[in-house]
C-alpha cells in the first residue's frame, strides 16, 4: 500500500514540477518540510520551487511572521500565506510575472512527539494565481492525523499537501478537489474537518456546501459553521467551552424547536455555573437526516441553515446516527459540561436496544460511552395524543430489563426534565408544519416564529406555495 501511495503522490508532484507555468514558495512549520520534500524527491523541483523555509524556533517564527498566541492555528497559517505571497510578488513579479503564475503553499502542524501525546493536527493552505499577474485564490484546510507514529504522520502530511496543491492547479470543480484530497491515503489515517475556498477562482462557491461535501465524501464525521455561514474548525469554537446541542431536522424551525432549546438553556446555565460567554449552543443535523429523500438536496440544506443562521445559531453537520457517538465526539474537545437537548421520543429511542446490536456491550456500552464525561440529557415533554396527558422524561416506560438502569440515570441526574416550557407548543410538530406549508394551508404560519415565516415566504423555502396556489 505504501508503494502505491508513493507512486501516486510522486506522479502528482512530478506533473507539477514539469508544469512550466507554476512557480512558488513552500513554508512549513512544525512537522518538517514533508510537502516540499516530495517535490525535491521526484526531480525537476528547480522549475517549481522559488524558496522553501521552516522556522521551528518560536523566536525565529515570531521575527518572520509576528507574535502569536497559538502557532498551530488558522490565524498563523493566514499570516504565513500573506507574508510569503507578498514577498514572492515583490521579488519575482517584475522578472517572471508575464510567464509564470505564482503560488505559496504553507502549513503549521503539531505532530506527535516523544514528549507530547496530544492530538496531532495541522492547518494547510495554498494561495495561487490562475492567470498571469491575476488576483490569487486560496484554499485552506484543517487536518487531524490519526496515525500513532510520528514518522507515519509526517508521511501522510506530505501526501495530503501534494494532493491539495495538485487539486488547486488541476481540478476546477471544488467537489472533485475535495475528493482528490483522499487519493493515495489509506482509510483511517487522516481527517479533513474544515475547508474554505476564496478568491476569483471560487467566486460562486458556497463554503457551507463544501463543508457538507467533507462529511458526505467521508473525509470527516462532522463539520461546523457559524451563523454568518463562516466555516470553522470545531476545536476553535469548543476550546474550554460548555456545549449545549439540539438535534433536529429544522424543516422548519418551529415555536417548539425554540421552546425546547430555551428551556434547556435556562436549566443548563443554572446547573453548570457557567455564563453565556462560556457556552456554545449548537443546532445539529445528521447526514442521515439530510439524505432522507435519497440524495442530498442542496437547496433544502441551504434553506435550513439560512434560517438557523438568521436566528443566530451555530450549525453542526454530523454522521452520528447514535447519540453516544455525538457525545464521544463533543467530549474530545472540552472537559466542561455537555448537554444534549431532545424530546421524549428521542429519549425512548436511546433506550431501545435494537440500535446497539453492532456493539459487543450493547446498550450498556453505548450508555457508558455517552455518560463517561460530564454529560446530561435535557428532555422536553410530549403530549400523549390518546389521553391528552403530558409525559415527562421521568414518566416514560422502558423495557423491564432496563428499568433499573434508567432509574440509576434519573437518580444521578444524568437525565433532566425541561420543566420551564410553553404547554401550547407541545402540539406543534415540524412534519405537520411542513405538510401544511407545502399544500398552501397557511395555518403553518401559527406554528413558526414570525422571522422564520418571513424568510420561508420571501425565498420560497421548502416548496412553500401561496395559499391561492393551493385552491
Amino acid at each position: 500500500m505504501k508503494a502505491e501511495m508513493d507512486v501516486g503522490t510522486n506522479r502528482k508532484a512530478f506533473q507539477i514540477n514539469l508544469d512550466g507555468k507554476r512557480y512558488g514558495t513552500f513554508a512549513e512549520i512544525g512537522a518538517g518540510q514533508e510537502v516540499a520534500r516530495r517535490f525535491f524527491h521526484v526531480g525537476g523541483a528547480s522549475g517549481t520551487i522559488a524558496k522553501t523555509m521552516s522556522a521551528y524556533d518560536m523566536t525565529f517564527s515570531d521575527a518572520i511572521y509576528g507574535p502569536t498566541d497559538r502557532y498551530v492555528s488558522r490565524k498563523r497559517l493566514q499570516t504565513m500565506l500573506d507574508h510569503e505571497y507578498t514577498l514572492l510578488i515583490e521579488r519575482l513579479d517584475k522578472k517572471l510575472g508575464h510567464q509564470r503564475t505564482f503560488f505559496v503553499f504553507a502549513d503549521t502542524v503539531a505532530a506527535r512527539s516523544f514528549k507530547q501525546h496530544s492530538e496531532a493536527h495541522g492547518w494547510l493552505g495554498v494561495r495561487f494565481q490562475t492567470e498571469y499577474r491575476g488576483e490569487p485564490s486560496q484554499i485552506i484546510i484543517h487536518v487531524r492525523m490519526i496515525d500513532e507514529a510520528n514518522v507515519d504522520q509526517q508521511e501522510v502530511l506530505g501526501v495530503i499537501g501534494v494532493n491539495l496543491i495538485h487539486g488547486a492547479f488541476y481540478h476546477e470543480q471544488p467537489e472533485e478537489l475535495i475528493s482528490s484530497l483522499q487519493e493515495n491515503i489509506a482509510p483511517g489515517r487522516i481527517e479533513v474537518d474544515m475547508i474554505r475556498f476564496s478568491g476569483p477562482a471560487f467566486a460562486g462557491v458556497d463554503n457551507r456546501l463544501m463543508s457538507l461535501q467533507l462529511v458526505s465524501q467521508g473525509l470527516t464525521d462532522a463539520v461546523m459553521f457559524l451563523s454568518d455561514g463562516e466555516t470553522v474548525q470545531p476545536a476553535e469554537v469548543f476550546y474550554k467551552k460548555a456545549i449545549l446541542v439540539e438535534r433536529g431536522s429544522f424543516r422548519p424551525v418551529t415555536y417548539a424547536t425554540n421552546d425546547m432549546l430555551d428551556g434547556a438553556k435556562r436549566k443548563f446555565l443554572q446547573e453548570s455555573g457557567c455564563n453565556e460567554r462560556e457556552l456554545v449552543v449548537l443546532m445539529e443535523m445528521t447526514l442521515e437526516n439530510l439524505l432522507a429523500e435519497g440524495q442530498l438536496n442542496h437547496a433544502d440544506f441551504l434553506a435550513r441553515v439560512d434560517i438557523l443562521g438568521a436566528l443566530g445559531r451555530t450549525v453542526l453537520i454530523s454522521k452520528f446516527g447514535e447519540y453516544y457517538r455525538l457525545a464521544t465526539y463533543l467530549s474530545r474537545y472540552t472537559n466542561r459540561l455537555i448537554g444534549l437537548v431532545m424530546g421524549v421520543p428521542s429519549l425512548l429511542e436511546i433506550f431501545d436496544e435494537k440500535y446497539y446490536l453492532n456493539l459487543e456491550g450493547g446498550i450498556l456500552e453505548a450508555l457508558g460511552r455517552m455518560f463517561k464525561g460530564s454529560l446530561k440529557l435535557y428532555v422536553y415533554p410530549m403530549i400523549d395524543e390518546r389521553t391528552g396527558k403530558i409525559i415527562t422524561a421521568k414518566q416514560i416506560e422502558v423495557a423491564p430489563n432496563l428499568r433499573s438502569l434508567f432509574q440509576y440515570l434519573i437518580d444521578n441526574n444524568y437525565i433532566e426534565e425541561i420543566s420551564d416550557y410553553h404547554p401550547e407548543y407541545l402540539r406543534i410538530y415540524p412534519p405537520d408544519a411542513l405538510a401544511k406549508l407545502q399544500t398552501g394551508d397557511n395555518t403553518w404560519e401559527k406554528m413558526v416564529p414570525p422571522e422564520v415565516t418571513r424568510m420561508i415566504k420571501e425565498r420560497g423555502f421548502f416548496g412553500c406555495r401561496p395559499a391561492s396556489a393551493a385552491a
